[in-house]
């Protein structure tokens, strides 16, 4: 893709499930080890991320699934932030950033008042985006379900804080 080429921002059908397993596989095998949830959320997400509430957002061009981001519901009003992924050679382009722009409207859509994500310090650009995204840094829970997780961050879903 080139840096001007076109793509959107789409609703999670069956024909990205391939799309969304591949792209969050290559970059959790890429630093870490699968874990049992992302087998059941990938394998089947329409079941764990889609049924109970969620969201899985595509970013999309004529040709090719770029990048993916999930939201599941956690609670009344509370969302993770989950399966963000873009292609290894997009990264770095924007892609992850108008998807995240697009679930935080998707959360404050469907009246989320926060949102919250797992992740782990050696995704130093990724830390960048949450952060340059309003989110800030929590004590990681107690009862956080990734083993590869080692750092939490949250915000509300209506704050103003988009900065580069």
């Amino acid at each position: 893709m080139s840096q001007t080429e076109p793509f959107q921002i789409v609703d999670f059908q069956p024909r990205h499930r391939e799309a969304f397993r591949d792209l969050n596989l290559e970059w959790i095998e890429e630093y870490f080890q699968v874990e049992a949830m992302d087998l059941q959320q990938l394998g089947d997400p329409e079941t764990h991320l889609l049924a109970p509430g969620g969201v899985i957002l595509v970013a999309e061009n004529s040709t090719d699934v770029l990048g993916v981001g999930a939201l599941r519901p956690d609670g009344p009003g509370r969302f993770e932030v989950t399966k963000m992924a873009v292609s290894k050679t997009l990264r770095s382009r924007g892609v992850g950033r108008q998807v995240l722009t697009a679930l935080i409207a998707r959360a404050e859509a469907l009246g989320a008042s926060e949102l919250y994500l797992i992740c782990n310090t050696i995704l130093a650009p990724a830390i960048h985006l949450y952060r340059s995204m309003g989110f800030s840094e929590i004590a990681l829970p107690a009862a956080q379900k990734y083993e590869r997780g080692n750092i939490a961050f949250q915000r509300s879903v209506n704050s103003p804080s988009f900065r580069e």
